[in-house]
């Protein structure tokens, strides 16, 4: 057995580096900002460089949010220079007593965790800031930052270059009319390399800030050399109506489940703070989601967004229950939540984030207080109207139906066509109720917004969606193993059920007709290429037997007074134009895409049998020929882009004597 003085023993010397008190550092100032930029400003990317605009004006919206500001001025200028002004109480600019020699305005810009922000009863009773780290990040991730500050009708200013002040605060003149606090920086190009500002992002988050506080206005300014799109060089913003402005800007004229919105603003008790929110259903929309802590937004959510979602289920299944309907027991948040466009906005005392840049709240206590406050309010808006509030049960009702449908269906697995065994279907496929292949059909469209309005439009009996993302894998260039390991490939192989290539049976197939539904423009086209290659490819027996077909949507929609007609292209557009609607004036609306279109629009169009137009997609009478398409397909698509180029100077000519649809 070993001597016990053995185990601690040196090992053997790896190095002759030494390791003594002479190897700890202390990083002194701002240092560990520069060095360590993700840990206070999540990084030093796009996010990031924009990041601290909104540090210095979340200090700006604290003023205000405190009532000792109501105008607040955001600037974008050339080189790269934002600066914030607003007309609050100004930063204490005399002598701090813990810094001798030191004002308090230099102590916040060079010092972590200082601010006015920390003791119980302060200068804020609710506030963004918490860490006293967001200024004086700013301040160090900056080539150059200049702060004035307007306090007892004087003028003071004070300049620092990458976090060092550049000399003391200084008293530079009179301000007998002004008052406040004005941080003007350029981000350090150290730190950020050569990213820009975005004027549009801006644009929007100084937008956003404004609809969060009635009380204050906003006025935007951008150096009109500086920007590269439509976004306003100058604007002013102040809504009295808060979030339920942003709501119906944000809805526009889309129809929802229910007219009215569920907007609302409550007041803790004990003066714990207050909530407002804005809630709306659309009926075909993906949904979106903003919440917020103290005009901070958390994009991920956290304890407000928990507190409301339980009041929005309780409060649905508690009408529910009241208006007989039993099936409220099964409702699930989800069915409540998603496709919904919703705000929420909260101000509470000392709050806390998972981490600086604060995109979750995590304190504890603002769940109850959301719930507590919202739960009462939105009981009114079911009770107060019954219709509305029928309306917007039945429209979760549907959506829960739907839900537990799709689980049931990936539980259960339907049977196949003709062997009786059972499939364990993809998770993002829609299917019909039908257990016969007969008649059936398979919608395949690009993207969750168009499947979307597909499955409301479809007929549920006989029609089947499955979305697919973007553009599926070009089979032709691309190997055996990468086809198999494709996702969207494999949903596909999965939802027919007739096996691939040699094994290819298209007696074992899920669906009379598989469709493929694009949006009808290029990259709508190029799509339906990418698909039909990969069935000619894959599934050769499938288009031999013609069960194959391509959608037809339209393009344009063409209304002269209470009639309207749908083209699918250019030329269908000229000739209804001319015929149809001949000396009448046309509203012209195009189609950017499938999901743009509501359901019933998509159904008589594109999906009912007794109103759509279908091509067949075919092999050449005689199927010995599939070489010679083979040889096409793999010049047109395979990995060689000389085949491609060669191609195209064969048939150049041809565009000048023929019209070729795109």
């Amino acid at each position: 057995m070993a001597n016990d003085d053995d185990l601690f023993a040196p090992p053997p010397r790896s190095s002759n580096a030494s390791y003594d008190a002479s190897s700890i550092q202390v990083l002194k100032g701002l240092e560990a900002i520069r060095r360590h930029p993700g840990m206070y400003v999540g990084g030093s990317d796009e996010r990031a460089i924009h990041h601290l605009v909104a540090e210095v004006l979340d200090n700006a919206m604290d003023e205000a949010v405190a009532g000792h500001a109501n105008r607040i001025e955001v600037t974008l200028s050339a080189g790269n220079r934002v600066t914030v002004i607003d007309n609050g109480r100004g930063i204490p600019i005399d002598e701090h007593a813990d810094f001798p020699g030191k004002s308090a305005l230099e102590v916040i810009f060079t010092t972590i965790h200082s601010g006015g922000k920390f003791a119980a009863g302060g200068a804020y009773q609710t506030s963004g800031g918490l860490h006293g780290v967001g200024v004086s990040a700013v301040n160090a991730l900056s080539i150059e930052t200049v702060v004035e500050v307007a306090r007892n009708k004087e003028l003071y200013q004070q300049s620092f270059r990458q976090g060092v002040p550049q000399g003391p605060l200084e008293k530079i003149g009179a301000a007998p009319n002004r008052r406040g606090t004005s941080v003007s920086f350029v981000p350090d190009t150290e730190i950020f390399g050569e990213l820009k500002f975005k004027p549009q992002r801006l644009y929007r988050l100084v937008r956003s800030k404004a609809y969060l506080f009635a009380g204050v206005e906003i006025r935007w300014k951008c150096d009109p050399a500086i920007l590269t799109d439509d976004t306003p060089h100058e604007a002013v913003f102040q809504f009295p109506g808060g979030l339920a402005d942003h709501l119906k800007e944000q809805v526009g004229g889309r129809e929802c489940a229910t007219s009215d919105f569920f907007t609302g603003r409550h007041d803790f008790a004990d003066g714990q703070g207050s909530a407002e929110w804005a809630v709306a259903w659309p009926l075909y929309s993906d949904g979106s989601y903003s919440y917020y802590c103290n005009t901070i937004p958390t994009p991920d959510g956290g304890t407000h967004e928990q507190g409301l979602r339980a009041a929005l289920v309780k409060g649905i299944r508690g009408f529910a229950d009241q208006t007989g309907n039993k099936k409220a027991k099964d409702i699930a948040p989800e069915d409540v939540m998603v496709g919904s466009e919703l705000m929420l906005s909260i101000f509470i005392r000392d709050p806390q984030f998972q981490s600086q840049t604060k995109d979750r709240l995590t304190s504890p206590d603002a769940a109850r207080l959301v719930e507590n406050a919202v739960r009462d309010h939105f009981d009114h808006f079911l009770a107060d109207n019954v219709d509305r509030g029928k309306a917007l049960l039945g429209y979760v009702l549907d959506r829960m139906d739907e839900r537990l449908r799709r689980k049931a269906e990936r539980d259960v697995k339907r049977k196949t066509a003709t062997s009786g065994r059972k499939l364990r279907l993809p998770g993002k496929l829609t299917d019909c109720a039908s257990d016969s292949p007969e008649g059936t059909e398979l919608f395949i469209v690009e993207g969750d917004s168009a499947g979307g309005s597909a499955k409301q439009a479809r007929d549920r009996k006989t029609q089947a969606v499955l979305p697919i993302r973007g553009k599926i894998l070009n089979v032709a260039s691309a190997n055996s193993a990468k086809i198999l390991a494709n996702q969207e490939i494999a949903d596909l192989i999965q939802a027919l059920g007739c096996g691939t290539r040699d094994r290819c049976d298209a007696s074992q197939l899920r669906y009379e007709r598989i469709v493929i539904m694009t949006d009808a423009d290029v990259d709508g086209a190029h799509i339906a290429t990418l698909l039909m290659t990969f069935f000619f490819q894959e599934m050769p027996d499938v288009v031999k037997k013609g069960h194959l077909f391509l959608a037809q949507p339209p393009l344009y929609r063409l209304t002269a007074g209470a009639k309207s007609l749908y083209a699918k292209d250019d030329e269908d557009r000229a000739r209804i134009e001319a015929t149809a609607f001949k000396g009448k004036k046309v509203e012209v609306a195009r189609f950017k895409g499938l999901g743009e279109m509501n359901p019933q629009q998509l159904r008589e169009t594109t999906m009912d049998p007794k109103t759509r137009g279908m091509i067949r997609v075919t092999l050449p009478q005689e199927y010995e020929e599939r070489a010679a398409v083979r040889d096409l397909v793999d010049r047109l698509m395979g990995k060689e882009a000389a085949h491609r180029f060669a191609f195209i100077q064969e048939n150049a000519a041809r565009v000048d004597e023929e019209e070729i649809d795109a």
